[in-house]
């Protein structure tokens, strides 16, 4: 066989076999995420209450979805709510806790551990943890507010209090963003901190002038995941006050999975899903539109 045609035997070779080891990848994406994303566009035009064969409707769903639906609208009001206060409280708040755990120090490893544990503990223990620490007479919260001389609020059972609950709530897991900064803040070179402290330059100067810009792409980073996570809150909500009171926890992915499951209104329920994909695209191609003025990958040169 000729030098040229044994080499395009080995590259086919070498590419059945990258085929045959990725298979199963494919496989599981083909039936667990492309088939029913595409299920899902042809059912947001369709009227199936999962009896029967689906019924075309067309743009019925997303006209009724837009005009005719309050409770979309204050679904996707208090999911904004909670993005906007939850995901600058929470990037702040994982940044200070990998400055603080940045430090050689004996018995570091311990805290940053117990920092992180709380992100792969169960969604559904956490939230029946933290129902009982906002319960306004037997909580610990209000408990410690009281030993300060101040009356805790109702929280969960106040329509004005339970969204600031769920903000404070979430802050529970900042342990994962908390360990992307701490590598990032790890992966500075000491050099640029020694020659700034040489040049005079103060821990203020320092953390604002080397530190914020050489971490600005893992800033970003940790940013458009919250902001997707954040759209996406669903099993606090559901295990702990079911979108009450008055529909002040009624946040969007709770809110479709009520006609999913509870109305069976699956053509109305996929329309919910695809309006959230687009709120949720629009959202990160903005971040990456904006990025250039923030974001210094130069900086890691």
């Amino acid at each position: 066989m000729p030098r040229r045609l044994s080499h395009i035997a080995f590259f086919k070779k070498e590419e059945f076999h990258a085929y045959v080891l990725i298979a199963p990848w494919l496989l599981g994406f083909t039936v667990f995420t492309a088939g029913p994303m595409l299920m899902s566009i042809y059912l947001s035009f369709t009227d199936w209450r999962l009896i029967g064969d689906p019924r075309w409707v067309g743009l019925e769903n997303f006209r009724v979805l837009f005009f005719e639906d309050p409770r979309f609208w204050k679904a996707l009001y208090n999911t904004a709510y909670y993005t906007l206060f939850s995901v600058p409280l929470g990037l702040i708040v994982a940044l200070l806790l990998a400055l603080l755990l940045n430090q050689r120090l004996r018995g570091i490893r311990f805290f940053r551990t117990a920092y992180y544990v709380p992100v792969v503990t169960s969604g559904v223990a956490t939230s029946l943890l933290w129902l009982w620490i906002f319960n306004p007479k037997l909580g610990l919260l209000n408990y410690f507010l009281g030993l300060m001389g101040i009356e805790g609020p109702s929280w969960l059972v106040s329509d004005i209090w339970a969204k600031p609950a769920f903000i404070l709530m979430s802050l529970w897991g900042v342990g994962g963003s908390m360990v992307i900064f701490l590598a990032a803040l790890q992966s500075i070179p000491q050099q640029l901190f020694e020659a700034a402290m040489i040049d005079g330059a103060n821990r203020w100067q320092i953390f604002w002038h080397i530190t914020i810009p050489i971490i600005s792409p893992t800033t970003f980073f940790v940013l458009v995941m919250g902001i997707i996570g954040s759209f996406q809150i669903f099993t606090s909500a559901f295990v702990m006050t079911k979108g009450g009171p008055a529909d002040s926890t009624l946040f969007y992915v709770l809110y479709l999975y009520e006609n999913a499951f509870q109305y069976f209104r699956m053509g109305y329920a996929s329309a919910l899903a695809w309006v959230l994909f687009i709120v949720i695209l629009g959202f990160t191609i903005l971040q990456f539109r904006i990025a250039g003025k923030w974001v210094h990958y130069e900086s890691l040169r």
